[in-house]
């Protein structure tokens, strides 16, 4: 059996958000094993900068594109079940994507659910702490 890496795997996310009057909702999808409320996102591209591969694990995950900012809010770290059961560190970088449009069908449509939610929601049902906080302090521009 391999050992765990000494350094985090580098993914992207992207953060879907909306204004409703006021207020600004956060779009969350689960996560196609385990089922709990996620962001999308995924490994590094090697034809994409950053902001872009996050821009398109949106897209595939959770049905919706739009601006997507040019640097992270933020990152989270997590540790990544393996298809072989090991666990590995991750670190994400959080790029916020204004949505402008979201799609009936996707890539992802039948593995995943979404849902529109309040940020103090949003930050309450996902389950890394440093992903809550980037979710309820996130202030779009």
């Amino acid at each position: 059996m391999s050992k765990r890496r000494d350094t985090p795997m580098r993914q992207i996310a992207a953060l879907p958000w909306r204004r409703r009057g006021d207020a600004v909702e956060i779009l969350l999808i689960t996560s196609r094993e385990t089922k709990r409320w996620v962001i999308a996102k995924g490994n590094l591209m090697v034809d994409l900068e950053d902001p872009l591969a996050a821009a398109q694990e949106a897209y595939e995950e959770a049905g919706v594109q739009g601006d997507i900012a040019r640097e992270p809010i933020g990152r989270f770290h997590y540790d990544k079940r393996l298809k072989d059961g090991r666990m590995e560190p991750c670190v994400v970088d959080v790029y916020p994507l204004e949505v402008l449009i979201q799609l009936g069908s996707w890539p992802e449509a039948t593995q995943r659910s979404r849902q529109w939610m309040s940020r103090a929601e949003a930050s309450v049902s996902v389950h890394e702490p440093e992903l809550a906080r980037l979710i309820a302090g996130f202030e779009p521009h």
